[in-house]
């Protein structure tokens, strides 16, 4: 009789049932059987296929199993355990495209750290497998890069590489309040739009002893970096607010000078002065101390407005810190000046036993024409919205 005909059969549901019941008893061959049945008919599932793809790869029968895994599939084909099963049996088959396989499940592997036990090794196989590809895919394209390419062309070359390997991946801005269309998406931007930075690194050593010699003379208004108000849903910043082991010794905040911090950094307010920023009121131009306490970790997070970039000099960077922009991580070198898009998804860290302190610096995006600054700014003011910085 036609298993497909339904007169007098047992529906899928049912014959899966039996099935579990004879693996659970150790009879494979009836279990086989049995789920071979429940896929003829109406009603069978990828959990269905994906049993009889355990039950034919047990008897030896790799190909019937994949097919049956390739079944599943297209019932439900982002379901990562059946992904990672056809990975394995394209493996092996020794198939050439199983690297690429072990790719496509872990694009699929759910985002937690806890891994059940019975998965961390094939899990730690499939990177493993995944890895080599993607290492040996950036070496042949890097190869293929002239020569004469150099500098930040050819680092936004070898970004297009990993990119297309697929161990990075394009950030997009993803800011809280002011999106302005057609700005670059830069994770960091080039040092040739920036010319000031010269002069900002020239004073870095007379920067530090300002910074010294105000929380030496315990003159310093020293804040917590992320303030919010009790009732505000906060999601990433929770175990920060109001927290100081990340504080903010503030020059300039949202336009407004703080006399109480930079009447004693001359220096500093001179060197902040020279740079590119925007002049906002209510929202810009900002500047601080910003400082990170040992074993202190800042989640990741976005900015408000991609109108404005944001500099970091490093002044005083013990080992194991570290910052990530989009897929850039940087390490902080003191007197270093870097700018980055902090609507960029952004995190830093600073796992020493010793304090991190870096100049923060808000500077307008080079692209934006002067008509378009002032289009900005009178937008923004009439928002009465705060910047801060990133």
């Amino acid at each position: 009789m036609d298993p497909r005909s339904g007169a007098g059969m047992t529906n899928a549901r049912d014959l899966e049932f039996r099935a579990d019941a004879a693996a659970g008893a150790g009879d494979m061959h009836g279990a086989r059987r049995l789920l071979e049945q429940a896929v003829m008919l109406d009603g069978s599932t990828a959990q269905t296929w994906s049993k009889l793809s355990a039950m034919r790869k047990a008897a030896g029968d790799v190909a019937g199993s994949l097919d049956a895994v390739d079944r599943a599939l297209a019932l439900a084909p982002l379901d990562f355990t059946t992904l990672l099963s056809r990975a394995f049996l394209l493996e092996a088959l020794d198939d050439p495209q199983s690297a690429l396989a072990f790719g496509h499940a872990l694009a699929q592997l759910p985002d937690r750290q806890d891994l059940p036990p019975q998965m961390q090794q094939p899990v730690a196989h499939a990177r493993e497998r995944w890895g080599k590809l993607q290492a040996a895919t950036e070496r042949h394209l890097e190869s293929a890069i002239p020569a004469s390419v150099a500098g930040a062309d050819r680092e936004r070359a070898l970004r297009f590489v990993s990119n297309r390997s697929r161990r990075t991946r394009h950030y997009h801005q993803d800011p809280s309040d002011f999106q302005y269309p057609g700005l670059p998406e830069r994770e960091i931007h080039d040092r040739s739009d920036f010319p000031e930075l010269a002069a900002l690194e020239a004073a870095t050593d007379a920067i530090r002893a300002e910074f010294d010699a105000l929380v030496a003379a315990n003159a310093a208004q020293m804040v917590p970096y992320i303030q919010y108000p009790e009732r505000v849903p906060l999601r990433q910043w929770k175990e920060l607010n109001r927290n100081r082991d990340w504080t903010a010794i503030h020059l300039i905040q949202n336009g407004k000078r703080i006399d109480a911090n930079a009447l004693h950094c001359p220096t500093t307010m001179a060197a902040i002065e020279r740079l590119p920023q925007p002049k906002i009121r209510g929202a810009s131009p900002n500047a601080m101390f910003s400082l990170l306490a040992p074993n202190t970790r800042i989640p990741p997070h976005s900015g408000v407005a991609n109108v404005r970039l944001v500099c970091h000099l490093p002044l005083i960077v013990p080992p194991d810190c570290g910052f990530r922009v989009g897929a850039t991580e940087r390490e902080w070198k003191v007197g270093e000046a870097f700018v980055f898009d902090d609507t960029i998804e952004h995190m830093a860290w600073n796992d020493s036993d010793k304090l991190r302190v870096v100049l923060i610096v808000d500077l307008w995006a080079p692209s934006l024409s002067p008509a378009e600054r002032s289009a900005i700014t009178a937008i923004i003011e009439a928002s009465d919205v705060g910047f801060g910085s990133g």
